[in-house]
């Protein structure tokens, strides 16, 4: 059976979720000419480069950390496993939750999480916690993804950012998980080509 590629990238638009709900990163969209005054169509967006599906760099969180100029974009594609961490009550993805299952070496993880069913910002939302990225850092993986905005919960320290982004690892954040089931795939991640920032906007896919 042939398997479709499916698009996992939120929408991007004016009243897309925003990480705690903060106006400075709500998203705005302006169009400056139409077809009755100028003949033509054309319009603006201004956005946080941290709003919808993105990859975070070392910069993000790591003080002299690298930035997108030099970005490796062999490291956000290729084959990756998706474990479903929705039907947890806790809120923290750790060690024992991830050890459970067949993480190799050289593999891009994806956390499906109650994120996913979530039409509005939950500031209790789940994540990945410092044993739990350290873990995956132990593991040799490539990259890893989540599909809340952020991948950590206001933890002193940053410990899950800086774990994982301080050892080559790239952090996905906000990939719209709701119809994918756990399992192994093929993972597409196409950031935006933008140099000298901390973020990258990307459109995202598994197979």
């Amino acid at each position: 059976m042939i398997k479709e590629w499916k698009d996992v990238t939120m929408t991007i638009s004016e009243n897309m979720m925003v990480y705690k709900n903060k106006e400075e990163k709500k998203t705005k969209i302006i169009t400056r000419a139409n077809h009755i005054d100028n003949g033509h169509h054309e319009s603006s967006i201004f956005m946080d480069l941290h709003a919808g599906t993105h990859i975070d760099m070392p910069l993000h969180m790591i003080d002299g950390g690298e930035d997108s100029t030099n970005f490796d974009f062999v490291a956000v594609n290729g084959l990756c496993i998706v474990v479903d961490f929705s039907g947890e009550v806790r809120a923290e993805v750790d060690e024992q939750f991830l050890s459970q299952f067949e993480i190799k070496k050289g593999d891009i993880v994806i956390i499906k999480t109650k994120n996913s069913y979530s039409e509005t910002f939950d500031l209790n939302y789940d994540y990945l916690d410092a044993s739990g990225a350290m873990y995956l850092k132990n593991l040799g993986v490539k990259a890893v993804g989540i599909d809340a905005l952020g991948i950590e919960r206001s933890a002193p320290g940053h410990p899950t950012h800086k774990t994982l982004l301080g050892n080559g690892i790239y952090i996905i954040e906000g990939l719209e998980l709701s119809k994918i089931e756990s399992g192994r795939y093929e993972f597409i991640c196409i950031p935006m080509k933008i140099s000298g920032v901390e973020g990258l906007p990307a459109r995202a896919f598994l197979k």
